[in-house]
């Protein structure tokens, strides 16, 4: 299985989406959404800002 984007309800009835890795691990997790839409616009972001993002070690 690949990794992959659910979107879902949570508790208040709010959409939220979670990025799962292969292995079911839950890697990220967004903020709540008033609509599906809004959620779905918020993996496309994710995908593009990820593609180009690159690591910065504060430590």
């Amino acid at each position: 299985m690949a990794a992959q984007f659910e979107i879902y309800k949570d508790a208040a009835s709010k959409f939220r989406f979670r990025l799962k890795a292969a292995n079911g691990e839950i890697v990220a997790q967004s903020e709540a959404y008033e609509s599906k839409d809004g959620a779905k616009d918020g993996t496309d972001a994710v995908k593009r800002a990820a593609a180009e993002a690159t690591v910065e070690d504060l430590t």
